[in-house]
């Protein structure tokens, strides 16, 4: 049967939706278009290299599976890379920043007082204000930071041909986007000392720009601005409600990106849902936009344990576990409470870092360390456990992988709360008693024949138990 290459690829979105998780599924394959299909080829184009090169590492069986299946035989399949529009330089701003360079440097020796600029004539020096302690090399990296992660590096690799520009780093507090700018300034440092590098707060631009306004130096603002190479600025939510700054930054914006200067940004949400000018939108979506979600337990471990390393300090397992079990939505919060418990214990004269310690300092951070175990979280930790999305566990899939889960989740549920087989089922997709029967005999039976089923529950045993503070 002929098919065009829109309804086949539309049949491979099927097969994939079924096999990976649906934050992978919008960030890696909702982007593609399909291009062409000639003889069993299809062709599809990614919006760029790393994105291509993503694929190729970690879906690249994925890929060809949907297509095979889609196909009903085996197929082959073409990378077309969206190519990168070269924006025109239109004659008005050239000339206006030629104006703008040329003003500075007459002006730069009258101008004692201003922060931006030294005495003298030529390049003034850029202050990073980078925090050295924040490199790529004590950024723990999960599936939730990846594609973050990656892109940051290869900004710092080459940032003057990144095709990243902007990158745009958002998620919410604690996440570690913060960390990554530091990270990138301090990598471009070290492999390129000859570039400038300027880490500041949008809070911090709009101070300079109100001080620049009082001194009718606006102008010589941004001309030293045009000087940064690497620009890194934080918090760019900030500017809502901020016209003259948006402005400003537009201006300087397109400056910086016309002459090849880099320029990331963090934010605490997506660039669209950000209530700022529509043409500063938009340049903004130029780039590449990734976001930092919410880590799984296993990566919140590994940062704690990777900051007690860093601090000499020896952080037993399972109190590392238990303190991340508690505190899932911020990173920097587990920093704090390390650093807390390292201080009482100081102060005690308490030889190690215990359960107890860590339950008494928590107290001030969080208010439900013994919560009482509910079917929510009991799927989330399943979901987490099997890397799914909840509402999968709750839905009609067939898929293997999916009801294990599924009748695991509702095997947990019967085992730690209260609730009747009749409202297992309604939790679950509105399922009738014998379903939810059936699922617990079938884990009853894998508990005695399968060891990867008896292993899993073990662990999500122990799990919830660390939720309601048995020990």
């Amino acid at each position: 049967m002929n098919q065009d290459h829109d309804m086949l690829w539309n049949k491979c979105l099927l097969t994939i939706g079924e096999t990976v998780s649906g934050q992978a599924f919008d960030t890696w394959f909702a982007p593609i278009r399909p291009v062409s299909l000639v003889d069993n080829e299809l062709t599809i184009q990614v919006p760029h290299r790393l994105f291509y090169e993503w694929l190729e590492e970690h879906y690249v069986e994925v890929l060809k599976n949907s297509l095979n299946a889609a196909l009903g035989t085996p197929g082959r399949l073409q990378y077309r890379i969206n190519p990168v529009k070269t924006k025109v330089r239109t004659p008005s701003l050239s000339r206006r920043q030629g104006q703008l360079t040329e003003q500075v440097q007459l002006t730069q020796a009258k101008m004692p007082g201003n922060p931006f600029v030294i005495a003298g004539v030529g390049r003034p020096r850029i202050p990073s204000n980078l925090d050295d302690k924040y490199t790529f090399t004590n950024f723990v990296e999960g599936d939730c930071n990846s594609l973050a992660r990656n892109a940051a590096k290869a900004v710092a690799d080459n940032p003057t041909q990144t095709a990243f520009n902007p990158l745009v780093i958002h998620g919410c507090s604690g996440l570690g986007k913060t960390h990554l700018l530091h990270a990138i300034g301090n990598y471009v440092n070290e492999k390129y000392p000859d570039k400038a590098v300027l880490f500041v707060g949008a809070d911090t631009f709009t101070q300079h720009l109100v001080d620049s306004i009082a001194t009718n130096s606006t102008n010589e603002l941004l001309s030293w601005y045009q000087n940064v190479d690497i620009l890194l600025v934080d918090d760019i939510q900030q500017l809502v409600n901020r016209k003259k700054t948006q402005d400003i930054f537009f201006n300087l914006f397109n400056v910086l990106r016309q002459n090849n200067k880099a320029i990331i940004m963090t934010c605490d949400r997506p660039i669209i849902e950000l209530d700022i000018e529509e043409r500063l939108r938009s340049r903004f979506q130029w780039g590449l936009s990734a976001d930092l979600s919410e880590p799984a337990l296993e990566t919140r471990m590994a940062i704690l344990t990777c900051k007690a390393m860093n601090n000499n300090v020896e952080l037993p397992t399972e109190v590392a576990e238990f303190i991340c079990f508690h505190i899932q939505h911020n990173i920097r919060q587990l920093e704090g409470i390390l650093n807390t418990m390292v201080m009482k214990r100081g102060i005690t004269g308490q030889e190690k870092l215990d359960i107890p310690l860590a339950k008494d300092v928590m107290r001030s951070f969080v208010s439900d360390i013994h919560r009482e175990v509910t079917p929510e979280i009991i799927q989330k930790a399943v979901a987490e456990h099997f890397d799914l999305d909840v509402e999968k566990i709750k839905s009609t899939t067939r898929r293997r992988q999916v009801v294990l889960a599924r009748q695991i989740s509702m095997f947990l549920v019967k085992q730690h709360t209260n609730n009747s087989l009749k409202n297992i089922g309604k939790l679950f997709g509105g399922r009738d008693h014998s379903t939810v029967i059936y699922s617990l005999k079938t884990v009853e039976d894998l508990m005695d024949t399968n060891d990867e089923v008896k292993r899993a529950l073990a662990e999500l045993d122990r799990k919830i138990r660390i939720g309601k503070g048995e020990w």
